[in-house]
């Protein structure tokens, strides 16, 4: 059977004018984000429900996409949270007994605009050379994209978190299942998780680590979390700039020394503006399941999942505050301690099995600081 859609065109034109031709493909229309890449082979759906990437289009740089087509248990959030989605092909099979619909359906049935038939190489080449910046997908002329893509706005003060935060509180009881063969520990800690667009595998995590879990919307001030009586405090990932969401800051400030804390990339980063830190957006992020961290304490090198394109400032960490984790590719913060208010976080994502258990320790980590007598 032929393919309908096999003439039609579409394009994405970035904000420096260089622009890039392929067919359209999930929902049709036009989009508008800050283009990104990640160098991930495979989980294009976990790339999509992630809530970080709200406000993004994603350009995934493995060259097949959709060949295991898409299920409901491997979703990170309710629903696809990207701007937009880029790929070089689209498999025409979806070869898994688990798949229960296509990748482009599943994108036309949530209003995702793609695009398919791109040099996916040239154009990461470009974003890495250029740096991110916003771009347009669409079926329009390019200069209407273009128009669009320079008229999007900046992600640097952007608030991204409204937009993904729950609406109210809500339990979690779901561990990871068939997915770790480590059975469940008794819930013995409960845990305030402050959802800034939290993945459901840290949910999980922490769940199967022996934490009852009450999850309250990032809008959630200080006082209204401790009222909760929690042993601990989460602070979750989440998308766009760290210093805009500055009601989560005056939480986490006034959450320190309360109660153990333990933050998870944007969660470390609103950690370290909480302590007097800054941030500032790296020229085009962190994104992969390949990314080497060195814990500076043991000298252990973790293969880590990250998504981010903001980070914090390491000499701007304040008397007390401890780099825990770099980088090793350009040495940027990937983990800091503040022992004296029994508080840490990491930049990457130890929930997602890249290396696959080499970064599960952290929730270890903290369950520990929630253990009676623990300082």
């Amino acid at each position: 059977m032929s393919d309908p859609t096999k003439h039609e065109r579409a394009w994405l034109v970035l904000a420096d004018g260089t622009t890039f031709e392929g067919r359209p493909f999930g929902a049709r229309g036009a989009t508008t984000g800050e283009a990104v890449f990640t160098t991930a082979m495979t989980g294009y759906q976990e790339v999509l429900t992630d809530p970080s990437y709200a406000g993004q289009i994603v350009t995934m740089t493995a060259p097949e996409m959709g060949n295991v087509g898409v299920n409901r248990d491997d979703t990170e959030g309710e629903a696809p949270r990207v701007a937009g989605f880029v790929v070089r092909d689209v498999s025409p099979v979806a070869s898994s007994w688990r798949s229960e619909e296509s990748l482009g359906a599943y994108l036309a049935r949530y209003g995702i605009v793609g695009i398919t038939e791109v040099d996916t190489r040239k154009l990461t080449r470009h974003l890495r050379d250029a740096g991110s910046q916003n771009g347009a997908i669409g079926t329009e002329s390019p200069d209407a994209l273009l128009r669009r893509a320079r008229d999007a706005p900046d992600m640097n003060g952007l608030d991204l978190v409204r937009g993904v935060t729950p609406a109210t509180r809500y339990p979690w009881t779901e561990g990871r299942g068939i997915w770790t063969t480590s059975p469940p520990r008794e819930a013995k800690h409960h845990v305030v998780v402050y959802d800034f667009g939290t993945k459901r595998n840290i949910l999980r995590c922490l769940v199967d680590a022996g934490c009852r879990l009450t999850v309250v919307p990032a809008s959630t001030s200080a006082a209204d979390a401790l009222a909760l009586k929690p042993d601990g405090i989460f602070l979750s990932n989440g998308p766009g700039d760290p210093a805009a969401v500055t009601y989560a800051v005056d939480a986490v400030r006034g959450l320190l020394g309360k109660q153990p804390l333990f933050g998870i990339c944007l969660g470390h980063q609103l950690l370290a503006l909480a302590l007097g830190a800054k941030t500032y957006k790296l020229k085009f992020g962190h994104r992969g399941v390949n990314q080497p961290v060195k814990d500076l304490a043991t000298g252990r090198v973790e293969i880590t999942t990250q998504n981010h394109g903001f980070c914090v400032d390491l000499s701007t960490l304040p008397p007390g505050a401890a780099s825990t984790h770099v980088h090793l590719n350009d040495g940027t913060s990937e983990g800091l301690a503040m022992p004296s208010l029994r508080a840490f976080s990491v930049q990457y994502h130890p929930e997602a099995a890249a290396g696959p258990h080499d970064a599960l320790y952290m929730f270890d980590r903290f369950v520990r600081a929630m253990e009676p007598g623990a300082r």
